[in-house]
């Protein structure tokens, strides 16, 4: 087995691949990453980290390959290591920084929500999120991946590091879980399901 070749490029090259190969994906890398956290502080902590290592390996990119892979790998496995740190240490609020807030001349009482606009608002969209969001985070991954941002199989493999085999197989059994986890939601809201069901 031939090891890979690492490509040393100047400061001049970094910068030029860094903003012509790695920029053009911030969106897509962010939205990805919300998708995974459902936090906007957490995903562009995500989306920072991504980029930070990106450019610190920025040797082991082969220029003119799939970029917004090499990023979604990065960043997946960037997701899955603070996650797992993340899950073993209890919550924690900063009732300090909670009082100051709210003690200081910032704040807008204007702009605390009525939780029952919030409640109907966009409803449909809340729950398709809380469906996903309810999935396990290796099966809300290979949805995301393959429905949301359109990447192949093959590419989804090579992001997740597994054979596509098992890429097929999770992302069948991660589309089931959505559906019956949206047909739950369907009932609560009084629809008639049964037709839907095989």
């Amino acid at each position: 087995m031939s090891e890979v070749q690492r490509k040393k490029y100047s400061e001049q090259e970094k910068n030029h691949v860094f903003d012509k190969e790695f920029m053009p994906h911030i969106d897509s890398m962010y939205n990805f990453a919300f998708r995974l956290t459902f936090d906007e502080d957490d995903a562009k902590d995500l989306v920072q980290d991504t980029y930070l290592k990106a450019y610190r390996f920025i040797n082991s990119f082969e220029q003119g390959t799939n970029a917004k892979a090499w990023l979604f790998r990065i960043l997946k496995n960037s997701f899955i290591n603070d996650y797992r740190r993340k899950s073993k240490q209890p919550a924690k609020v900063d009732y300090q920084e909670v009082e100051t807030y709210y003690n200081s001349d910032d704040v807008d009482y204007t702009s605390t929500t009525d939780l029952r606009v919030d409640a109907v608002k966009d409803m449909l969209g809340d729950e398709i999120s809380n469906a996903l969001n309810s999935l396990a985070v290796d099966f809300r991954t290979v949805i995301i991946l393959a429905d949301l941002e359109g990447f192949t199989y093959e590419e989804m493999a090579k992001i997740l590091d597994i054979p596509i085999g098992t890429v097929r197989s999770r992302l069948h059994r991660a589309r089931n879980l959505l559906k019956d986890q949206l047909r739950s939601y369907a009932k609560t809201m009084g629809y008639n399901t049964e037709d839907e069901e095989e």
